[in-house]
């Protein structure tokens, strides 16, 4: 009885801990890349004399988002993890093999895995876009500038 508690209290401290992790993640990377895209759209080359000074700008916040496109199938991978241990500790306690809670048990912990991957791929498409937008916002100065000194 008091193992049935602690399992259960496990699975839904992984449904929320890891699970709620993730959707903090993906919930911060739709933030950053609407401001990231807001400052970009309203930035003005001619407010900047040194081209440092733009990149700096330009890419703030940007690499809390690779980050996290890099980091997210590992939380993911350790929810996993713990799923699996959780439904090896049950077959473990419970003494019998029953294929059906075991599968059912392995497939609940794979769902961490994936919540994981789909937080990831998006953070790493949208970094992707950022990066290629402050390439030519720089790109942009650095003509502009070249235009100046002729």
């Amino acid at each position: 009885m008091e193992t049935e508690n602690f399992l259960a209290y496990a699975e839904k401290a992984l449904d929320y801990g890891v699970m709620g992790i993730l959707i903090l993640m993906s919930i911060v990377t739709l933030w950053l890349f609407i401001e990231r895209m807001m400052f970009y759209k309203s930035v003005r080359l001619d407010d900047y004399e040194h081209r440092d000074s733009l990149e700096m700008d330009l890419t703030d916040n940007i690499g809390i988002i690779s980050a996290i496109g890099s980091n997210a199938p590992y939380i993911g991978l350790l929810g996993t993890v713990i799923g699996i241990m959780l439904t090896f500790y049950t077959m473990g306690d419970a003494g019998a093999v029953d294929p059906k809670k075991i599968m059912m048990g392995l497939a609940l912990a794979l769902k961490a895995t994936a919540m994981g991957l789909v937080v990831a791929i998006p953070a790493i498409i949208t970094y992707t876009i950022l990066l290629r937008k402050v390439e030519k916002t720089l790109t942009t100065f650095d003509i502009a500038q070249d235009k100046k000194s002729k």
